[in-house]
């Protein structure tokens, strides 16, 4: 049977690209479905654009494998397409001691992952570096850092157009059937509303996950993982930005926690807090200015709250609720769902921006198997 494409690609923000760009490198003709206007409007563009190293992901995670080579790839070719990237390190801070041992662990858990150049700082030797920290003790990682995700996901999608494929917004995945002899029937709303046929699927559609793999015929309903919103917000501060490294706290239940970074424009930016909303909700309470000030405090003594203005907010699309273990990120294919030349993805939050192009050839592989 021809088809009208060999895969096509639910979602294009940053996974959903690398997805396309990595089974276009291997000749397939490509299709790359996005229901909003633009690429990258989803959980691409709300994030601190930062690229991890792969510090603190569980041994032989998913999250730590893609982690550390999604990193290796992401400098390569933010390097080779005249991406905006820089490579300014991060420190991990202990703000006092009770947290040592917390730092300890997860400078041990970096090595484990393979993560290059951690180095173990006293508070003396940190504030060296950033001399208006607090800190009694501090990781250094110089190969974390910060890019343009934006202009990551135009390469990508300049790079699946290059092959031959085709990148479409305003083009919602309504649902699918899988054919009797293999592949798909792919129905596509909005103002340009069709049915294609593919013999490959790939959903990477973030915080609608679960509503699409909900609408390919026979996907079974209990394989599908419940699906929570985690809202953070930022807070940009005015005046000059008080340090050149990002800088984190060690993590909070559920998430990496608040904290800092300059970003490419040389401002600083404080964030993402982590609550859990019913639905998408962007918006930023200012009141929270104080909340995030008192927890700047603890490394940034000199922070005044009239300085932190409400910046922006993001939805992380999270497998776990509060209080609940963090999981891995999952690429379900045949073997879980019992479909053949269907990959759904779940749960892929931080550090999906960073994991992004790993993904991409993990997806590509299986599936080409």
């Amino acid at each position: 049977m021809s088809f009208d494409f060999d895969a096509t690609v639910v979602g294009a923000g940053a996974v959903g690209l690398a997805c396309g760009r990595a089974l276009s490198k291997r000749g397939l003709t490509v299709l790359v479905l996005e229901k909003e206007p633009h690429i990258g409007q989803g959980v691409s563009s709300r994030n601190s654009e930062v690229i991890h190293a792969g510090l603190y992901y569980p041994t032989g995670s998913l999250k730590a494998k893609f982690c550390v080579e999604g990193r290796r790839r992401l400098y390569d070719f933010l390097e080779s397409h005249k991406v905006d990237h820089w490579k300014c390190g991060k420190l991990v801070v202990a703000t006092e001691e009770a947290e040592v041992p917390r730092i300890e662990a997860i400078l041990e858990q970096g090595r484990i992952n393979g993560v290059e150049g951690l180095e173990l700082l006293s508070g003396e030797q940190a504030r060296a570096l950033e001399p208006q920290l607090n800190a009694v003790a501090a990781i250094l990682s110089p190969e974390s850092g910060l890019f343009d995700s934006h202009g990551y996901m135009l390469a990508l999608e300049g790079e699946i157009e290059a092959a031959g494929g085709s990148v479409v917004t305003s083009a919602p995945f309504e649902g699918a059937e899988p054919l009797a002899g293999g592949g798909f029937t792919i129905h596509v709303g909005g103002e340009g509303a069709m049915s294609v046929t593919s013999r490959l699927l790939v959903t990477a559609a973030g915080l609608s996950a679960q509503k699409v793999a909900a609408s390919i015929e026979g996907y079974p309903a209990d394989l599908i993982p419940a699906g929570h919103f985690g809202k953070g917000v930022y807070f940009r501060l005015s005046g000059p930005a008080p340090f050149n490294r990002l800088i984190y706290p060690p993590p909070i239940p559920g998430a990496l926690g608040t904290h800092y970074r300059k970003d490419l424009g040389g401002q600083g930016v404080f964030g993402p807090d982590l609550a859990y909303v019913e639905a998408e909700d962007y918006s930023v309470d200012p009141a929270k200015a104080e909340v995030f000030a008192g927890y700047i405090r603890r490394f940034w003594p000199d922070v005044q709250v009239e300085k932190l203005a409400p910046d922006y907010a993001g939805i992380r699309p999270k497998l776990h609720g509060k209080g609940q273990p963090q999981p891995d990120f999952q690429l379900r294919g045949v073997e879980s769902h019992g479909i053949g030349g269907l990959m759904a993805l779940f749960g892929i939050e931080s550090p999906g921006l960073t994991s992004s192009m790993a993904i991409g050839e993990a997806v590509a592989d299986r599936l080409a198997r």
